[in-house]
């Protein structure tokens, strides 16, 4: 078994260092988010944000760290059953850290409207329009089955943008191997307090935050 420990940072997400090889390495930590808590009002309001960012994404880190540190030692013990045990764990937490460290720089509170250049021309080339790339995530984004993730990814291998779709906080590289450009989160913890269980309202009020600049730039440099 290998697992790779997660690099975070609030313009990047990659992969280091296996941690088989028992180095050590400083704990997750929890992201600052790069604006206020109640930036993104009136479309995201501010007690959702401090809940989403400081208890949610929170107890994401948290839990992270208690698994690494298990599976540490369950390596050092060479015991596979209890390597085998915590996959879950590791993927559920590790995904929550990596999707939300993800989602919080692809708001702004000064987002909205359509992206340009490089990124607005891969989406006319590979959705036709970007009305109807925003009509299909938005259908992907309301059709997730419970808690889950609506994404706009990169498919490096066959060099064009990708909609999908991730149960729970699976992570959108490590499950389908698509780059993470856009996530939307669609856990009804990100707005049930204001939008109550209509999440089409919710879905519809994002994309006047969404950031460009910051999806924008995700897409230059995953294409290196």
């Amino acid at each position: 078994l290998l697992f790779f420990v997660f690099s975070l940072s609030r313009s990047s997400v990659k992969l280091v260092a296996p941690l088989g090889c028992l180095v050590s390495r400083q704990k997750h930590t929890l992201p600052d988010l790069p604006y206020d808590y109640g930036a993104l009002e009136p479309h995201i309001n501010a007690e959702i944000m401090q809940l989403h960012h400081s208890k949610h994404h929170a107890t994401y880190v948290n839990n992270l760290n208690v698994a690494e540190e298990k599976y540490k030692e369950a390596l050092a013990k060479g015991d596979v059953t209890a390597q085998v045990s915590l996959q879950p764990a590791l993927k559920f937490n590790g995904g929550g850290h990596i999707n939300h460290t993800i989602f919080w720089t692809n708001l702004s509170p000064n987002g909205g409207g359509e992206p340009k250049g490089e990124l607005m021309e891969a989406i006319k080339r590979d959705f036709g329009s970007f009305a109807n790339f925003k009509e299909k995530l938005t259908a992907v984004s309301v059709g997730v089955q419970g808690s889950g993730w609506g994404w706009l990814g990169y498919n490096k291998e066959q060099g064009r943008l990708q909609i999908a779709a991730c149960a729970n906080q699976d992570p959108l590289q490590g499950t389908t191997g698509l780059i993470p450009l856009l996530g939307i989160d669609v856990w009804e913890h990100a707005y049930y307090l204001q939008y109550k269980n209509v999440r089409p309202d919710y879905l519809k009020a994002i994309w006047n935050v969404i950031n460009w600049e910051n999806i924008s730039a995700r897409y230059v440099s995953c294409k290196k």
